[in-house]
């Protein structure tokens, strides 16, 4: 009866150092007691044990306290920092603190299902106060079924795992941050398909790829409506008057319209040519139906430049420079009082037509009288009304390709690109039906023109030709002054010379 009884203390000890030596840390304790409680909870009609441990914390405190740690290995002791085993021992609450409550439950939950283990993440700290992350497993050893009397449970310390999937997540979440709330619109996108369609027409044996895109618009509208957009951020609601992503997602047809598809095309006429980062003026339209002038510049994201499939866009408003610029261009070529154009315009009109034409044309020139009477009588203020009551008839008279423009105080011109005498003739009469009309709206000082016309054909010099329009509208305004003027001055309460 010796042999077996030595082969036995053999075996033992042989157990015993591959527990302590053992290259994780090991626990051996006594659920027991849990195991009791179990059972006593069934008996009372207990079946949920998660609402039953939600239902009163103190239930969760009572399982800890039931479980009897029998022994540690030396990795336990060096993992958490700990002299010996009674040292460890004495720190329990410090080294299961914090964030083990809720991970007790998941492991208790477990067993009470049928398991013979659990398995779990959990944070533990060192007696040092170090944070560990640690995997933890347990299993019920064979023999011990049926009291959970020994349960092994290993924990292997998953720090550096876990904070580099923390910092991860971090980064992660800066990265989000960033797109979530950029203060331009981002957009990301799958150019996959487009790219496909690309490389078939290049298969094809086409090198010129803007005459093809010339002879072929519906290939620019298919690459249109193969974009797939992936997401947008919070800018791009507000700046396209957008509820929600779904929103706008579903409209875009309302979005991207009219004038977009001539910069698409552009924009795919790069694409061809390997331009992967892409920087150009569009025009786009809110949901509101506003128009939206954007700087896009288009991305390739680096790693998908072989199929496109993830690139970004980054729309910033610049309607309101637009607005402005082209108010200063209005101002450079309007007068701000009449509306029509100025001087400026009509001297670089008037050297425009004189290199190209079209010939012949005819140049009108329209004198307001008795502007000065006006503002030395009744003030400057009733004065600019008149002046822009002439800018009103000008402009209803005056269409394309013709221009009328405010070249002085009270004198206006009109050219006429290929018109004839004749056709001066008409529109002088359309301008005097307009001020009779005009006159009738608004009582009080009439609104009259001295008008004079000349007309150059090819090889004529304009310039000669504005001075016979001028000389004959002074001759006019001599005949409206001989006939009408002494009346007029009379009604401003201005002395006669």
């Amino acid at each position: 009866m010796s042999k077996p009884h030595a082969a036995t203390q053999v075996l033992a000890k042989a157990e015993t150092d591959l527990f302590e030596l053992a290259p994780i840390a090991l626990w051996l304790e006594d659920y027991s007691d849990i195991r009791a409680l179990f059972d006593e909870w069934r008996a009372a009609g207990v079946t949920d044990l998660r609402a039953h441990l939600a239902a009163d914390a103190s239930r969760v405190h009572a399982c800890s306290r039931a479980i009897r740690i029998l022994a540690v290995n030396s990795r336990t002791l060096e993992l958490y920092e700990a002299e010996d085993e009674a040292q460890l021992r004495a720190n329990l609450d410090r080294v299961f603190a914090g964030e083990m409550q809720q991970t007790h439950v998941e492991e208790l939950v477990q067993l009470w299902s049928g398991a013979t283990g659990f398995t779990s993440h959990a944070v533990n700290h060192t007696l040092t106060g170090r944070r560990l992350d640690i995997q933890l497993k347990a299993r019920i050893l064979p023999g011990h079924e049926g009291d959970w009397a020994r349960v092994l449970l290993s924990t292997e310390d998953v720090s550096e795992r876990e904070e580099a999937r923390r910092r991860l997540a971090r980064s992660d979440a800066y990265a989000r941050g960033l797109f979530e709330h950029s203060p331009i619109s981002l957009w990301v996108e799958d150019f996959s398909a487009i790219k496909r369609l690309i490389e078939e027409v290049r298969s094809r044996g086409v090198e010129d790829f803007r005459t093809f895109t010339d002879v072929h618009p519906d290939f620019v509208a298919r690459c249109m409506s193969e974009i797939r957009v992936i997401d947008v951020n919070r800018h791009t609601l507000d700046l396209f008057a957008a509820p929600s992503k779904a929103v706008l997602l579903s409209r875009l047809g309302e979005v991207f319209r009219d004038g977009m598809e001539t910069h698409f095309r552009e924009q795919l006429i790069d694409l061809w040519n390997g331009k992967l980062f892409q920087s150009r003026e569009v025009m786009n339209y809110t949901l509101n139906g506003d128009e939206l002038h954007v700087h896009m510049q288009f991305s390739v994201l680096p790693g998908n430049e072989h199929d496109w499939s993830l690139v970004q866009v980054a729309l910033t408003d610049i309607t309101a420079r637009k607005k402005a610029e082209a108010y200063l261009e209005y101002l450079g070529k309007h007068d701000v009082l009449t509306k029509i154009y100025n001087r400026s315009f009509h001297a670089d009109e008037l050297n425009r037509l004189e290199r190209k034409g079209p010939w012949p044309v005819t140049v009108i020139i329209a004198d307001l009288n008795g502007l000065k009477e006006v503002n030395d009588g009744l003030g400057h203020a009733a004065g600019d009304a008149l002046l822009r009551r002439a800018g009103e008839v000008l402009s209803e008279a005056v269409s394309k390709p013709s221009h009328a423009a405010r070249i002085g105080g009270d004198e206006f011109a009109i050219l006429m690109p290929a018109s004839t005498e004749a056709d001066g003739a008409l529109l002088i009469e359309e301008i005097e039906k307009l001020v009779a009309v005009n006159n009738s709206f608004y009582p009080g000082t009439p609104l009259v023109f001295s008008l004079g016309a000349a007309t150059a054909e090819r090889g004529e010099r304009l310039e000669d030709t504005v001075k016979v329009a001028d000389a004959r509208m002074y001759e006019a305004k001599r005949r409206y002054y001989a006939e009408e003027a002494p009346e007029r001055r009379r009604s401003f309460g201005v002395p006669q010379a």
